[in-house]
């Protein structure tokens, strides 16, 4: 029990590191496409961080997996260069034994992967896209900048010279070509952004609107005192209509009916995302016992332990190779799915078949 406790615990440190410095360098690559938003369009730092923290279970069902591999290889590594499973060996533990800490870390890998996948990323995904469309949508406040023409919807541009305090303009422009019919700008001396029925509008005053019929090329000119323009794309557009199958839980996936050749490769896809979901995790435990595989080929000896290394890190590669390349033939070929699953099960039977069979153990010379 105490060797159990002893080399899980080291298991899980450097698992956690991993898991640290991966999720990080994810973080910092995946963040750059909200860094403008923040330095240049004013969103606000906690947006910023709700928005990557949404997408970190979708970090994690990659990073897990491949977190567990790497510290079992490292720790194992370096018990046998310390000599430590050597004299855990002669001590009588057999490699079941020793294996055991590294199996029960794959396993809580299995779990956490599965509470990635069946509920954590799909609802993270979703509350991200539903932050993003409402950033988008409804507060586009957040996009405008001094000085800088901005396309705030689509077929809306505005211009603002100043901004102050409490959502106060001056110098306003607005051009919207929303309307295939005739085009509109206003022109404002000063105006305010208000949030109104779920939209947001920009309330003007002291200005005029300029209006050109697009068939006969007439231009109507209206002064007003006070006018206001809906900046969002579409007006009637409260909600998001169409989810991305990141979005989707489990079961959603699986509920898809195929009809036109269009929509048969979209349920190919759907369905090959849910039986991603349903095995992923998986690999946590298909991993660890690919690194303790290696490990354990020979009697603990530091002699072509580098070639043992490298033989995990490549069948590794392959296997998470394979899996990718199971996803994409399914998502495009009926019958495929079985591929999937086959990926994790299958260096796994062959791991135990290959622990099954009796091990010929080397005479030294001169022995009788």
């Amino acid at each position: 029990m105490r060797i159990t406790f002893y080399l899980g615990r080291q298991v899980l440190i450097a698992m956690g590191l991993v898991v640290v410095a991966l999720t990080c360098i994810i973080w910092l690559s995946q963040s750059l496409r909200f860094i403008e938003l923040i330095v240049n369009r004013g969103l606000p730092l906690w947006t910023f961080l709700q928005l990557t923290v949404l997408l970190l279970p979708a970090w994690l069902t990659l990073v897990l997996p491949i977190a567990c591999f790497a510290a079992v290889l490292f720790v194992y590594n370096r018990l046998t260069s310390d000599r430590e499973l050597m004299v855990m060996a002669a001590a009588g533990l057999g490699p079941a034994k020793l294996a055991r800490p590294a199996l029960l870390v794959g396993v809580l890998t299995v779990v956490a992967g599965y509470c990635m996948t069946i509920y954590l990323q799909p609802l993270g995904y979703r509350t991200f896209k539903e932050m993003q469309f409402s950033i988008r949508h409804n507060h586009a406040n957040t996009l405008l900048r001094e000085g800088v023409f901005t396309t705030v919807a689509r077929d809306v541009t505005f211009f603002v010279r100043q901004r102050r305090g409490a959502g106060e303009l001056e110098g306003i422009l607005v051009h919207d070509a929303r309307d295939p019919a005739q085009t509109v700008t206003v022109i404002a001396q000063r105006g305010t952004l208000v949030m109104a029925d779920g939209g947001l509008r920009v309330v003007m005053e002291n200005g005029n609107r300029q209006t050109r019929d697009l068939d006969d090329g007439r231009l109507n000119l209206l002064y007003f005192d006070r006018y206001a323009v809906d900046l969002s794309s579409n007006p009637n557009q409260k909600k998001r209509t169409s989810r991305d199958r990141n979005e989707m839980f489990v079961g959603e996936l699986f509920d898809a009916v195929p009809g036109a050749a269009e929509d048969d490769r979209h349920v190919l896809e759907n369905r090959a995302e849910g039986h991603r979901r349903l095995v992923s995790p998986l690999l946590g435990l298909t991993l660890v016992m690919i690194a303790l595989a290696a490990m354990f080929q020979g009697d603990f000896s530091r002699q072509g332990q580098g070639r043992r290394i490298l033989a995990a890190v490549l069948a590794a590669g392959v296997v998470q190779g394979a899996f990718l390349g199971a996803r994409y033939v399914a998502g495009r070929h009926a019958g495929f799915e079985l591929l999937i699953y086959l990926v994790p099960v299958l260096p796994v039977a062959l791991i135990l078949l290959a622990a099954a069979l009796p091990r010929r153990r080397a005479t030294l010379p001169g022995a009788a």
